[in-house]
């Protein structure tokens, strides 16, 4: 893909229209398996020459699993939980729920066994599907604690319990439900015609990085709404196709690969390992692709470690023509024109020696790159510019059905989040905190006793926890979370997501984090790459190692001081670290130092290294 000089309205007439006043997500799914029968809709990539479900047979799927569903009791406002990777399985089991007026909630596969008992008891769930035996181990040692829990569907057969009758295969529950629902389509028709715009349509169990997780309830009228509006603000063509690789319990996967795919009638690609996406993306050459930033930047990393193993002259070739790229992007990021001369040599340079680089990754095919769920270091995105990808920052989140404010080809500020979409608002509250409004709010948090209550004020503003500012062209800018601000012991208030950011640029270092609360100055916690950090120090002849002496080798360490000085460059005093130390250990969400969306848990990481981060101001 080519940076645009601008963005252009594209030739195609949009055939796939929605209304988010009056359709549905389950009256989509039918006009789809209508009027794009034939279209393909899901594949499996981890199944090698997997069918491709047409829209004709993905809601013929999804009905039948819907009548084994409500067979197993499930019906309109119960809720139920799926535990399960990216795969067809999975997108189909959250159609099925749905479609019966229930509220399907996908749980991540991270989580603990009493994290599972929390949400299972908290949703009050009489249905749970899923995956295999992964899914099955983490979730045995409470099963006896959820009386509400009385059917488990598992999707892989070899991995289904026997002689308890709480489990029930998915393949059979799929099976008779297809043959109850060709005796009786009218059944499974009469609950899709009943599902009205502002009815529940999904929940969302947030991560958890400040304290028990909540039940976020989404309507049909927030998920159309955005997906229109994201289409609308990208002039997307219809039937666009994307690899789905991160959990369905994060709402951007959940927007680009279900809600998105049904309104504009797109092809998804399922992927259950994200380790392997940049493999996918070289199979697939989707048009959209949305990447965390720890995604971005891993991508950057790895090839920047690939030109340095180039030849000499090739290498400066790249580079420079990365920097051309730049140069133009640059321009166009503040607003300016770039040069006619510039703008040939740029073309020139883009199809001569970037667009085969493009191919070879996967990305030749772009329409739409974008990058969510935190700070996209202004670094990454420029080296992504330089090779023809410019990837558009979203803000937003679960409680906002995903996006809020988005960058395009033809308006953006690189360092910014964009402007809000097409009938949202967004405005700063005396305190700095960003509050927003509109048909993307969601419809409130689930209660323990099942009602929804509302989480806006009484002139229907949501409080994001976010700290922000909004220019006066109106592009938001996202500092950090509320409760996150480092007030050091001077007074001095510091985002700790700029100085980690910064730190995380260099590519030995996977995870940082700023401390300085009420302290004297501010300083980090780090933790080698668990990929890079090995190859790095295999480049350098150093022997193969444990990440514990790796982390303490003295190559590693001088490498680790540089990046900190180098970080500190770039920061006003105030916010330099002023020591810092690097941990053995990696951090996951397994491990609890992460979310699941891979946000630092302050608190747990405050707790667990106490000791480390009190060294840090010792004598």
């Amino acid at each position: 893909m080519a940076a645009p000089s601008a963005h252009t309205p594209s030739a195609h007439p949009y055939i796939v229209t929605a209304d988010p006043d009056t359709d549905t997500i389950a009256g989509l799914l039918r006009r789809n398996a209508t009027e794009f029968a034939d279209l393909p809709a899901l594949t499996s990539l981890d199944v090698d020459g997997a069918p491709t479900h047409t829209w004709a047979q993905l809601r013929d799927d999804v009905a039948a699993v819907a009548r084994g569903l409500a067979d197993l009791g499930l019906h309109s406002g119960l809720r139920m939980l799926i535990m399960a990777p990216s795969r067809p399985e999975h997108i189909i089991t959250d159609l099925a729920a749905m479609s019966l007026g229930a509220i399907p909630c996908t749980a991540y596969s991270t989580l603990s066994s009493e994290q599972i008992a929390y949400v299972a008891e908290h949703s009050a769930a009489p249905v749970a599907v899923l995956a295999g035996e992964d899914e099955l181990a983490r979730w045995r040692p409470v099963l006896d604690r959820l009386p509400a829990l009385r059917r488990i569907v598992v999707m892989d057969d070899a991995a289904l319990p026997s002689g308890d009758e709480r489990f029930v295969s998915y393949r059979e529950l799929r099976d008779q439900g297809a043959a109850a629902h060709a005796a009786d389509p009218d059944t499974y028709e009469r609950a899709v015609a009943d599902i009205r715009p502002d009815d529940p349509l999904a929940m969302i169990y947030t991560s958890g990085t400040t304290g028990v997780p909540k039940g976020v309830v989404l309507s049909h009228r927030n998920a159309i709404h955005e997906a229109v509006a994201l289409r609308d603000l990208h002039d997307s063509p219809p039937h666009m196709s994307n690899v789905a690789y991160l959990p369905l319990a994060h709402i951007a996967e959940r927007v680009l690969s279900i809600y998105l795919p049904i309104v504009g009638a797109g092809h998804v690609h399922t992927l259950a390992d994200p380790s392997g996406v940049v493999g996918a993306l070289g199979r697939v050459h989707p048009m959209q692709f949305f990447g965390v930033p720890r995604v971005w930047e891993k991508m950057v990393a790895g090839l920047k470690n690939m030109l340095a193993g180039l030849p000499e002259e090739k290498q400066t070739t790249l580079i420079q023509a990365n920097e051309l790229l730049q140069e133009g992007y640059k321009l166009r990021s503040a607003g300016k024109p770039v040069p006619d001369e510039l703008a040939e040599r740029i073309a020139q340079t883009d199809e001569a020696v970037l667009a085969p680089v493009r191919q070879m990754l996967g990305l030749d095919r772009l329409f739409l790159a974008s990058s969510g769920a935190a700070a996209l270091p202004v670094e990454v995105l420029y080296f992504i510019a330089g090779l023809g990808v410019e990837i558009h920052e979203v803000w937003g989140l679960s409680e906002t059905t995903g996006a809020v404010t988005a960058n395009t080809a033809g308006a953006f500020r690189a360092g910014t989040v964009g402007r809000p979409l097409q009938g949202v608002e967004v405005k700063r509250a005396e305190d700095g905190e960003l509050l927003v409004r509109g048909p993307i709010v969601f419809l409130g948090y689930l209660q323990a006793d099942g009602t929804i209550a509302d989480a806006t004020d009484e002139d229907g503003w949501f409080p994001t926890g976010d700290i922000g500012t909004i220019d006066e062209d109106g592009y938001v800018s996202i500092t950090d979370r509320k409760k996150e601000l480092i007030i050091t012991a001077g007074g001095k208030n510091i985002a700790p997501s700029r100085i980690e950011a910064l730190l995380k640029e260099h590519p030995l270092i996977g995870q940082a984090v700023a401390i300085g609360d009420n302290r004297p100055y501010v300083s980090a916690l780090i933790v080698l790459d668990d990929e890079m950090a090995p190859a790095w120090a295999s480049a350098r002849g150093i022997e193969a190692i444990t990440p514990a002496e790796l982390a303490g080798h003295p190559q590693v360490t001088e490498e680790i001081d540089k990046a900190v000085q180098a970080a500190n460059d770039r920061l006003a005093r105030v916010e330099q670290v002023k020591r810092h130390t690097v941990l053995a250990k990696a951090w996951t969400p397994e491990s609890g130092e992460l979310t699941p969306t891979l946000k630092l848990k302050r608190r747990v990481i405050n707790d667990r290294y106490h000791d480390d981060i009190e060294a840090l101001y010792g004598s």
